[in-house]
């Protein structure tokens, strides 16, 4: 923009920033009328200098031959000259410099480098050390990361007169395109090297511009409207305070560090992402404060005591009672009073008076946190140094009614060759389940002996007395605890064996007093009948029903849970029967089995011994291969206590049982079967699908059910109807959701997933990768949205989705060594407990935080809602993939047609007039509808009919 007090007329350039102008620029030096800043292209300098980019244009097409330059300014020596950039060049990088970086790299605008020399050479030195001086104020800091790597020692910066690249200047990135830049191919000839024969090299004279006179356009008065001035005048203040006097004593006292008024302030370090260097030198500041020391003196403060003043009541007399009755104000009170006292009992019979609105509030509170810290505290740990130490713990159940009491089963640290290696030794150390108790940390209340190492066990529900477990050689395992019930329930300090030792004589103690009681198994399968391989997963199906042996479910009329669930790696799932067969013995046989065990083994399951055989055998081959598949965990939807959807139906054939004479008695007592599971009807409603996860990271969805195959003949089991690898690693984990039936928890490798039964679209929700691998996951009993996973660092990861699904809620350390199993319980309202085992023999029980164990309000709802969203996203997403392949192929025949079509006819000439004609008559149409609507044009009446 041109300015008003140019005397000497001549035109100043606009291509500089506030700063260049202010330095001047020098005279000699050809200048463009173009207008462009320093500070890059803005609307006002385009809009201001409009008309003076027309009239410099204007006068250069009318300069002569004389009045151009032939002479070059001194500096035009030093700058390179080169070909412009060509346009296959793509190693660039668009950087902005102002005017104060122009300056330091002597790359000013128009002046150091031109349009016509626009390459100017950096040393890498010069920017780093720019960088380093002025951090992130620097202009080459976003090409921080590219002049770090750049492997020479100069690069090439190139002046973008015409913002090409979208900043005034760019960075040539690489050293063959520095090259090829500099040093361009020269075309060869016949009369010499780089030139045409004949040809004489012409020299130009350099004439500078003459200036000419100052022509305004009225941008003058634009800059007068827009400047503002002082219209007030100034005030002008003079502070002053008195010196001190010179040589005045000066008292000094001691100050701490934290007295922030007028002393120390501390500024803590920080990294700044923008700019990280590594530093060679570093410099440490030390500084010295005054020592100092806490004092105290003893103060006699006796204990607090409550004083009392016991005095004698007043009391009004008989007649001050007599005469206060009969007084008119009593009764003007009391009718008055009786209107609200009726209210208040009308009240009290709506609202709870009783409720506690201090304990109720924010109760319902949905923030994260509110009522704790959120962190798993360290409740209690048990390890035994003789049984548990420096094992491996393969499963842990919480004893089902009693609180406080837990199981783990341990084995040996071995894999599969050096258990070959030392079979001998590993036979002689005993397997063992330890039930500990929180009353006794330090010492297992009962050991339950097996013939193998234990991978799984649990509790029947029904009958906590009775405990199942899968061997590693593939047996199941029963036992009997009834007899030491009493153990469980009391604390072993108030003990009646304990006691007697006390009260013995010196020297005649019991030594067996205090023993931990090794209970030996009642029962194990039969080995030929059992898995070939170890047992991954055993679960107690539900005691509303039973499996008969065609897989079909049918109501269990005994009520309590007497069938067993396995899988093991053999590719086979098996259902087991704890009931004794409907078989007739005689008296001999029977007197046989009454007898008593001689090692004080109790007789529950004394039929199933070495005998035990499964019931039903689903096998697993895989749909597509003639694989199979190698089953780590199985799930299955019927849960035990769950009976809402099948209540009808029981009560129907509870009825006919009770009707025809059949006795219902406990299974565990050893009575047989009333009638045939052939006979009874199967259970509407119970599906007879499971799901079951691999060690190749699968999810198969299978079903139980035998069926007859059409070809041979033979029942058989159908194929999986669907699976999926979603896993990168073993799933060891395979859980439902305690508050929905359908949706499913599935860990493996370094990831987890949820499903959704019977949705075989995929994955409602997907992890990414984690940095550490999982070990273990739970479902959390009492918020629908938390679940905890473990790693193998020793980390628990709690997730929330009512927070965030992208990554977990909190992280927290608890063992140093892999975490094994992880179980969380729910002790009572107001507790829940968390147990963790480790690869070291230690189970450590966490206490959950208030936040992560109190469900929010609708919190049950908001997951629903979730998941039905995640899973409407997943139709839409199938859909599309469906939809966008349907399109390529229709793309991709349409093409094959065209190709394939022959070719068309040539159109002679009335067509082509005719086609360009109908063009030429569209285009004026829509140039005159354009026209209407921007109000250039009118619209034109049409002419009325004539009569």
């Amino acid at each position: 923009m041109a300015d008003e007090n140019n005397e000497g007329g001549e035109e100043k350039p606009s291509r500089t920033s506030s700063a260049k102008s202010k330095s001047g620029s020098k005279p000699g030096t050809p200048k463009t009328p173009r207008s462009r800043a320093g500070s890059g292209r803005s609307g006002s300098g385009r809009a201001g200098s409009a008309k003076a980019k027309d009239k410099a244009k204007k006068d250069d097409e009318e300069k002569t031959e004389e009045e151009k330059p032939t002479d070059a300014p001194a500096d035009a020596a030093e700058k390179l000259s080169a070909p412009p950039v060509p346009d296959d060049i793509t190693d660039i990088m668009a950087i902005f410099l102002a005017s104060k970086s122009q300056e330091l790299f002597e790359c000013r605008a128009d002046e150091d480098v031109t349009s016509d020399h626009p390459y100017k050479l950096l040393k890498k030195e010069d920017i780093i050390q720019d960088m380093k001086t002025r951090a992130a104020v620097s202009d080459f800091s976003p090409a921080k990361q590219l002049v770090m790597d750049y492997p020479g020692e100069e690069l090439l910066l190139v002046y973008d007169y015409d913002f090409k690249h979208g900043q005034n200047f760019y960075l040539i990135t690489t050293e063959e395109s520095k090259d090829r830049i500099l040093n361009p191919p020269k075309a060869t000839g016949e009369g010499g090297e780089g030139g045409v024969e004949g040809e004489e090299d012409q020299v130009v004279e350099y004439k500078p511009p003459v200036p000419k006179d100052w022509v305004s356009y009225g941008s003058e008065k634009e800059i007068a409207e827009e400047a503002f001035g002082e219209t007030r005048p100034k005030k002008v203040f003079k502070i002053a305070r008195p010196r001190r006097e010179f040589g005045a004593p000066v008292n000094f006292t001691d100050r701490d560090v934290k007295d922030v008024k007028d002393g120390y302030v501390e500024c803590t370090p920080y990294d700044d992402k923008n700019y990280s260097l590594h530093l060679l030198e570093l410099d440490k500041a030390t500084q010295a404060i005054a020592t100092w020391k806490d004092c105290s003196s003893q103060t006699d403060w006796k204990y607090p005591r409550n004083a009392v003043t016991q005095y004698q009541p007043r009391e009004f007399t008989e007649e001050e009672k007599e005469k206060l009755s009969t007084s008119k104000e009593v009764k003007v009170f009391i009718e008055g009073s009786i209107p609200r006292f009726e209210l208040a009992l009308q009240q009290n019979e709506i609202v709870d008076v009783f409720f506690d609105d201090w304990l109720a509030l924010a109760s319902d509170d949905a923030t994260f946190g509110s009522k704790s810290d959120g962190h798993l505290k360290e409740y209690q740990s048990f390890t035994d140094l003789q049984f548990s130490k420096d094992k491996t713990i393969t499963c842990i159940d919480w004893h089902p009614n009693l609180k406080g009491v837990i199981a783990v089963a341990c084995s040996e640290r071995l894999t599969f060759d050096q258990r070959v290696d030392n079979a001998s030794k590993t036979l002689m150390t005993p397997s063992l389940i330890l039930i500990w108790s929180f009353t006794d940390p330090i010492h297992p209340q009962l050991l339950l002996e097996a013939p193998d190492d234990i991978f799984s066990f649990q509790f029947n529900p029904s009958d906590p007395n009775i405990i199942a477990g899968g061997c590693i050689n593939g047996q199941v395992v029963l036992w009997d605890i009834s007899q030491y019930l009493d153990r469980l329930k009391n604390p072993r300090s108030g003990g009646k064996l304990k006691q007697n030792s006390m009260n013995a004589l010196p020297g005649f103690e019991d030594e067996n007093a205090l023993a931990i009681p090794i209970i030996r198994y009642c029962a194990v399968s039969s080995i030929e009948n059992s898995h070939h391989l170890s047992i991954t997963d055993i679960q107690w199906i539900p005691d509303h029903l039973e499996i008969n042996r065609y897989g079909l479910p049918v109501f269990n009329k005994h009520g309590d849970c007497s069938q067993i669930l396995t899988c093991a790696g053999d590719s086979c799932v098996m259902v087991w029967d704890t009931r004794a067969p409907k078989v007739t013995l005689n008296p001999l046989e029977a007197k046989k089995q009454d007898a008593p065990h001689p090692l004080g083994i109790p007789a529950t399951f004394k039929h199933l011994d070495l005998s035990w055989k499964p019931v039903l055998k689903v096998s697993l081959p895989k749909p597509d291969t003639n694989g199979e598949f190698a089953p780590l965990k199985v799930s299955i939807k019927e849960r035990q206590g769950d009976k809402a959807h099948v209540q009808k139906q029981i009560e129907q054939m509870e009825k006919e049982a009770l009707g025809g004479g059949i006795r219902r008695e406990s299974t565990m007592g050893g009575f047989g079967r009333s009638r045939s599971a052939k006979d009874q009807k199967p259970l509407e409603g119970v599906t007879t699908k499971f799901y079951i996860s691999t060690e190749d990271g699968e999810v198969a969805y299978a079903d139980m059910k035998i069926e007859k195959d059409q070809d041979s003949g033979k029942l058989t089991n159908p194929k999986p109807s669907w699976y999926s690898a979603l896993h990168g690693g073993p799933v060891h984990t395979l859980q439902r959701s305690f508050f929905f039936k359908n949706i499913i928890l599935c860990v493996g490798g370094w990831t987890f997933s949820i499903l959704k039964e019977e949705n075989q679209l995929g994955p409602l929700l997907s992890s990414c990768c984690s940095q550490k691998k999982y070990t273990a996951a739970h479902w959390s009993p009492t918020r629908p949205g938390v679940f905890f996973i473990a790693t193998e660092e020793g980390n628990v990861e709690v997730w929330d989705l009512l927070d965030k699904t992208h990554e977990p809620t909190l992280t927290q350390n608890i063992t140093a060594c892999s975490i094994t199993r992880i179980f969380p319980w729910q002790i009572s309202s107001k507790q829940q407990l968390l147990a963790v085992s480790d690869d070291m023999g230690t189970l450590h029980i966490l206490e959950v935080p208030w936040n992560l164990r109190h469900p929010s309000s609708n919190e049950a709802t908001s997951i629903q809602n979730y998941f039905e969203r995640e899973e409407k996203r997943l139709e839409y997403y199938v859909d599309r993939l469906v939809f966008r392949e349907k399109e390529k192929r229709d793309i991709d025949a349409e093409e094959q047609r065209i190709k394939n079509a022959p070719p068309p006819a040539e159109e002679n000439e009335d067509q082509i007039q005719e086609k360009m004609r109908r063009e030429y008559e569209a285009y004026l149409q829509l140039e005159n509808e354009l026209l209407i609507s921007l109000g250039v044009k009118q619209e034109e009446d049409e002419p009325l009919p004539e009569k």
